[in-house]
C-alpha cells in the first residue's frame, strides 16, 4: 500500500502543472479544444513509462478520484466539443463523393468508414490507457522512437495544412460571388478575383490573429462554425425542392451567351443529357472520380488527435464512457453528412462541383438565403484558420527542439506557413484534389494506420494470436492498402488529366 501511495504521488500532477485541457497546450497558450483541429496535451516533463501507468483499478474509484483531477467537461459538453471536432469543410465535398459513387455505394462507403474511424477510437483509447500518455505524438515515442513520434507529428502537421487549405479554398470560391452579389455585376475586376481575395484575407485578418500568442477566445467560434454548418444542411434539404431539374437556368444563360457553333453544341448535349435521364439518381457510379470518394469521407470524419486530450477532460471518465461519447457524436455527424450529401446529390446530380456551396452560384445570381449561408461559413472559417495553424506552428517548434518563446522565430514560422498554404489554394485547381491527397495519406494514417500499429506495439497484455490483436492487424494491412491503392489511383489521375491539358493545349 505504501509502494502505491507512493506511485500516486509521484504521477499526480496538478492541472496547473499539466496542461492537458487543450490541443495546442504549450508555452504560448492555448486555445478552446471545441474546435475543428487536431488537439494534443502534453505533460509538463516526461514522466518513463512506468511513472506514467495508469492506476490500477483496485485502488478504488473514490482514490483515483482523489489523486486525479477527473476533469470539468460533461457527457453533453463533449459530445459537442467532439462533433465540432469532427465537424469541417469536408461537409462541403460529399454531394461530389455521392455523385461519383451512387447513392447505395456511397451509404455503404459512409457506413464503413464512420465505424473503422469508431474501430480506430477503440484502439486509440485502450492504447493510452495501456501506453499511459495522452498525448499522441508520445505514444509513438514509446512504441517506434523517433520515427512514431515523426510519423505521429507529420501526420497531424499534413492533415492540419489540409484543413487549412480547405478553409482558404472555401473563401477563394465564395467571397467573389458574395461581392459579386453586392455589386449586383462583375466585368472582372480585381475584387472579385479569388487568388487575390485570399491573398489579402490571409494577410489582413488571418496573419495578425495568428501571431497572437494566446488563442484561447478564438475558440468560441466553434460553436457557431457548427451552427453554420446545421444552417448550411437545412438550406441544402429547403433548396433540393426549389431549383428544378435539368438545370435549365444554367442551360439557358449557356446559349444566351454562344455563337451558332456552340449553340448547336448546346441543344445537342441538352438532348443527350434527356436521353440519359440525368434527372434520375443512380445507385451504383463508377468513373475516374470514384477514386476520391474514399479519401473524401476519411478527411470529413478524421478527429483522432482530438480523441485523448477529450478524454483527459471528462468528467468520471472511463474508457467506456469517452466511447460513448465518440459513438453519440460520430452518430449526429453520420446523420448531417448524409443529409447534406444525399439532397446536394438530388439537386444537382452529376453536374456538382467539389464544393457543393459553390455550385449553387450556377442557378443563383443573388440569393438572401445562400449569402447569409455563404457569410456564415466565411466568417466561421476565417477566423478558424489561426487555430488550425496554432498546432502545426507548435509541432515545428517541437521538432526544432525549442522550449523558450521568440518572437523572430514566432513571425516567421507563421508567415511561411501561412503562405505556403496560399501558395497551395492558389495553384491546386480543385479543393477535391486537397481532399483526395490529404484523405489518402494524413487522414489513413491518423485514422487506420497509427492507432492500429500503436496498439499492436504497447498493449503487451494481449497475444498476438488474440482476436484484438488480429483485428488490429487486419485493421493496419487494410489501411495501408487503402492509402496506397488510393494514392496511387490519385497521381494516376492527375497524370492523365497533365497529358491531357498538355495536348489539349498543343492543338
Amino acid at each position: 500500500m505504501t509502494q502505491a501511495r507512493t506511485e500516486m504521488s509521484r504521477f499526480n500532477v496538478s492541472p496547473d502543472e499539466n496542461s492537458s485541457c487543450s490541443s495546442t497546450s504549450n508555452d504560448y497558450g492555448y486555445p478552446d479544444i471545441t474546435t475543428k483541429t487536431p488537439l494534443r496535451s502534453q505533460y509538463a516533463n516526461d514522466m518513463d513509462a512506468e511513472n506514467q501507468k495508469f492506476l490500477p483499478e483496485q485502488l478504488g474509484k473514490k482514490k483515483y478520484e482523489v489523486e486525479y483531477n477527473p476533469g470539468t467537461a460533461s457527457f453533453g459538453m463533449s459530445v459537442f466539443n467532439l462533433g465540432n471536432a469532427i465537424m469541417g469543410s469536408g461537409i462541403l465535398g460529399l454531394s461530389y463523393a455521392m455523385a461519383n459513387t451512387g447513392i447505395a455505394l456511397f451509404v455503404i462507403m459512409l457506413v464503413s468508414v464512420g465505424i473503422f474511424s469508431l474501430y480506430s477510437v477503440h484502439l486509440l483509447l485502450k492504447t493510452a490507457n495501456e501506453g499511459g500518455s495522452m498525448v499522441y505524438e508520445q505514444l509513438g515515442y514509446k512504441a517506434f522512437g523517433i520515427p512514431g513520434k515523426l510519423a505521429a507529428s507529420c501526420s497531424i502537421t499534413l492533415q492540419n495544412i489540409g484543413a487549412t487549405s480547405s478553409y482558404l479554398y472555401i473563401v477563394k470560391y465564395e467571397l467573389p460571388i458574395v461581392i459579386q452579389s453586392f455589386l449586383g455585376t462583375s466585368n472582372g475586376e480585381w475584387y472579385t478575383n479569388g487568388d487575390y481575395l485570399v491573398l489579402l484575407v490571409s494577410f489582413i485578418i488571418i496573419l495578425p490573429l495568428s501571431l497572437l500568442k494566446n488563442l484561447g477566445y478564438l475558440g468560441y467560434t466553434s460553436g457557431f462554425s457548427l451552427l453554420c454548418m446545421v444552417f448550411f444542411v437545412i438550406v441544402v434539404i429547403y433548396k433540393k425542392f426549389q431549383i428544378p431539374c435539368p438545370l435549365t437556368n444554367d442551360l439557358l444563360n449557356m446559349t444566351l451567351n454562344s455563337t451558332v457553333a456552340q449553340l448547336n453544341f448546346t441543344i445537342t448535349a441538352h438532348s443527350e443529357a434527356h436521353s440519359e435521364d440525368v434527372c434520375t439518381p443512380k445507385y451504383f457510379v463508377f468513373n475516374a472520380q470514384t477514386v476520391y470518394a474514399i479519401p473524401i469521407l476519411t478527411f470529413a470524419f478524421v478527429c483522432h488527435p482530438a480523441i485523448l486530450p477529450m478524454y483527459e477532460e471528462l468528467k468520471d471518465r472511463s474508457r467506456k464512457r469517452m466511447q460513448n461519447v465518440a459513438n453519440v457524436s460520430f452518430l449526429g455527424m453520420f446523420v448531417m453528412y448524409l443529409l447534406a450529401a444525399l439532397f446536394g446529390y438530388l439537386t444537382f446530380n452529376s453536374r456538382v462541383e467539389p464544393e457543393l456551396l459553390h455550385t449553387y452560384s450556377k442557378v443563383y445570381k443573388f440569393d438572401v438565403v445562400l449569402l447569409i449561408v455563404r457569410l456564415a461559413v466565411l466568417t466561421a472559417v476565417t477566423l478558424t484558420v489561426p487555430v488550425v495553424l496554432f498546432p502545426i506552428r507548435t509541432s515545428i517548434n517541437q521538432l526544432l527542439g525549442t522550449k523558450d518563446f521568440n518572437w523572430i522565430r514566432h513571425i516567421l514560422i507563421t508567415v511561411v506557413l501561412l503562405g505556403g498554404v496560399n501558395i497551395l489554394v492558389i495553384f491546386v485547381p480543385t479543393i477535391r484534389d486537397i481532399f483526395g491527397f490529404i484523405g489518402a495519406s494524413a487522414a489513413a494514417m491518423l485514422i487506420f494506420i497509427l492507432p492500429s500499429a500503436f496498439y499492436i506495439k504497447l498493449v503487451k497484455k494481449e497475444s498476438m494470436k488474440s482476436m484484438q490483436k488480429i483485428g488490429a492487424t487486419l485493421f493496419l494491412i487494410g489501411g495501408i492498402i487503402v492509402m496506397i491503392t488510393c494514392m496511387t489511383l490519385i497521381i494516376l489521375d492527375w497524370i492523365h488529366n497533365a497529358i491531357e491539358n498538355a495536348h489539349d493545349n498543343g492543338h
